[in-house]
């Protein structure tokens, strides 16, 4: 699931994901890490990945080839966009028991990459380089996952709130502007 959030992968991506599509390193020598995702329609994506994300899959992937599959279920078998479904909606029911208020909402593998989006035009990120994240061609299909909420539009509102000193004073009680006026 820390794959998956980091990433915006869909299910089918990270079901896909090899040992080969990672670009793992310490971080000691400032190079990033990073996942080559491969979407729909063939088209390629790279995602940066963060410490956490690879410190995990290193110790997931100790051991394997460059064509195995990163993701494995119990058997040691590739794990199917349906088996991620399952592990994510899984979690979420145990979750759900700690956070009555979700139990409200259908949560599966879109609702992290979902997150993923609002998560980053949240922390400033521009639309264009959130529709590339996440793999859209169009940059429409990105507006709909970036859905401005009811905390963003207070942010927003607190950034061009008005702050007057001055008290509200009818025009008609201004005795300087009443004088200029039955001047003219």
């Amino acid at each position: 699931m820390l794959f998956l959030y980091n990433s915006g992968a869909r299910a089918e991506e990270a079901a896909k994901l090899c040992v080969e599509d990672l670009s793992l390193h310490s971080g000691a020598d400032g190079a990033l890490s990073s996942v080559c995702l491969h979407g729909k329609g063939g088209k390629v994506r790279i995602c940066p990945l963060w410490a956490s994300t690879t410190a995990t899959l290193k110790n997931l992937i100790i051991g394997r080839s460059g064509a195995e599959r990163v993701f494995l279920n119990r058997h040691s078998e590739p794990l199917t966009r349906f088996g991620i479904h399952e592990i994510v909606t899984r979690y979420a029911h145990v979750a759900m028991s700690r956070v009555p208020d979700m139990r409200k909402k259908r949560i599966g593998p879109h609702t992290i990459r979902h997150t993923t989006a609002t998560h980053l035009l949240r922390a400033g990120v521009d639309i264009n380089t959130i529709r590339a994240w996440l793999g859209h061609v169009s940059i429409n299909t990105t507006n709909i996952y970036a859905e401005t909420d009811l905390e963003m539009k207070a942010k927003a509102l607190g950034l061009c709130a008005v702050n007057s000193t001055r008290s509200a004073k009818h025009w008609r009680d201004d005795r300087d502007l009443m004088a200029f006026l039955a001047q003219i």
